[in-house]
């Protein structure tokens, strides 16, 4: 703990925000550069608990107060190191994990927490600057061959791991590019793509092989993240055939749909249907993209960061308005009394988006959709809720009478998560169980029910935190090096029984 009085001398401070008239003429990332003195000050709040609970809070189990108390001293190579001790992409969770870990600060128990993710993000931009960040290559090579299937979080990150055990790893990509929804469903503003892609040079250095526009088994093209159009289709059995192990990291891709009057009607789409075209786009894969919010009147059905993602595409596209609904209560601008510290605060926020713009409604619901006579949406009806339970005790909404509402909408975008894994292709041509949530069964050790065939990530776990996969990645990765060596020097983030609790 090198500043002592840190936490009292110094208030809690993220760079500023680039002004919103600014901001949506481009793409680019919303923040304004964070002072060197700035990144400092805010290293020096955190304490040094006797019992850090932010290693508690992060699925990675980062060093944080190691590194805090390194970027206090003005020590940012060690800092670097420390930090990519535990994380294979720093500067994917300093952009995009919500930070559970700041959730968990012990100076959040009755004060502003640390800001954890931003000094995370400013040590591994600094390394990058510096050229610290260099391909690891490993020692020996081991003759195995390791397929990994999907590109997202989970999949590079157990890919990275195998890669430098020493195993030929060939990670199998159906879509244009790798990067999952790191590519294709984060936008722009949020983390651009350069950032992604100097990671994955990083991985091809490092002797990792990506083959896209490879879809493994026959994919469902209604489903969110469907394969590019002119996607070589390539056997399961045969990758098991031909490969010592598989590691599937395919993501929770089927969407939560409303099956509700009028959702046959023009206009109304899937979120991930609206947001990757737009990435196309400013991949320069796609000229324009064929859902455009462009002088329309926007809803966005659902009020997480899927949605959040939405909204500030929409602004960027020339919406005339955008209004987001959330089915559950506001939340409070603090914890309540059954939300103590240090579980997760579930507390009013504010994104860069809904900074930019929109109306938000809380606690409503969608009852129908109405239609025009070419048979395009040209609104939506609706009612507020009320949380209560229902007849067995459990969670409820119930209508509030009289409250029925309508609102004019030309564009209606579905942003209402996902209920599993993808049914046919490699699941069903392999006969992989699927669990009562609808994901890929697995052990404790990261093994699904067939031989030599493992999962991580949302495949398994169900939509989740970027964070959350990357440590079953580096956990996967383990596994799958003991199974073909006998035993492994790479660490497990993620335990066998925070595994089973999961």
């Amino acid at each position: 703990m090198g500043d002592v009085t840190g936490f009292l001398d110094y208030r809690r401070e993220l760079p500023p925000r680039r002004p919103v008239p600014v901001r949506l003429l481009d793409w680019r990332e919303i923040y304004e550069p964070f002072a060197v003195q700035s990144v400092r000050d805010q290293g020096a709040r955190c304490m040094d608990c006797g019992i850090p609970f932010c290693h508690e809070g992060c699925p990675l189990g980062n060093l944080i107060p190691e590194w805090n108390d390194l970027v206090y001293r003005d020590q940012w190579s060690e800092a670097a190191e420390r930090l990519h001790a535990t994380n294979n992409f720093p500067e994917f969770t300093g952009r995009l994990c919500p930070a559970p870990c700041e959730g968990s600060c012990v100076l959040g128990i009755d004060d502003d927490p640390v800001t954890i993710e931003r000094i995370e993000y400013e040590i591994v931009e600094r390394a990058w600057a510096e050229g610290w960040v260099e391909p690891v290559l490993p020692s020996i090579a081991t003759g195995k061959r390791v397929a990994v299937i999907g590109s997202g979080p989970s999949g590079l990150a157990a890919a990275q791991q195998l890669a430098r055990a020493g195993h030929a790893v060939t990670v199998f990509e159906r879509a244009e590019k790798p990067g999952g929804l790191l590519r294709f469903g984060i936008p722009e503003f949020k983390m651009e793509k350069a950032v992604l892609d100097r990671r994955l040079d990083q991985l091809q250095t490092e002797g990792v092989e990506f083959r896209c526009r490879t879809s493994v088994g026959a994919a469902d093209a209604e489903v969110s993240g469907a394969p590019a159009r002119d996607a070589i289709v390539v056997a399961a059995a045969d990758l098991v055939d031909e490969f010592d192990s598989v590691v599937l990291a395919c993501g929770s891709t089927v969407p939560r749909d409303l099956a509700l009057p009028g959702r046959e009607l023009g206009g109304i789409h899937r979120a991930m249907d609206y947001l990757k075209p737009a990435n196309l786009v400013r991949e320069g894969l796609l000229d324009r993209t064929p859902i455009s919010a462009e002088n329309r009147h926007v809803v966005i059905i659902g009020g997480g960061d899927t949605g959040a993602d939405c909204l500030g595409t929409a602004h960027r596209q020339g919406a005339l308005s955008v209004c987001q609904l959330e089915i559950m209560p506001e939340p409070p601008t603090s914890r309540d009394a059954d939300n103590p510290w240090p579980t997760w605060p579930v507390i009013f926020r504010t994104s860069g988006a809904h900074e930019e713009g929109g109306e938000r409604h809380f606690a409503v619901t969608t009852t129908e959709f109405l239609g025009d006579e070419h048979g395009r949406v040209r609104g939506l009806r609706g009612e507020r809720v009320e949380l209560g339970v229902d007849d067995g005790g459990r969670p409820a909404f119930h209508p509030v009478i009289g409250s029925t509402f309508e609102l004019r909408c030309e564009l209606v975008l579905l942003a209402l998560g996902f209920v599993g894994a993808e049914r046919g292709g490699v699941v069903d041509e392999l006969g992989l169980e699927v669990d009562a949530r609808g994901c890929v069964a697995a052990d404790s050790g990261w093994s699904t029910n067939v031989e030599g065939v493992f999962v991580c990530g949302d495949m398994t776990r169900g939509q989740s935190l970027i964070v959350w996969a990357i440590a079953e990645g580096r956990s996967a990765a383990a596994a799958v090096d003991a199974h073909l060596m006998g035993r492994t020097d790479l660490p497990a983030p993620i335990t066998p029984g925070q595994l089973a609790l999961r």
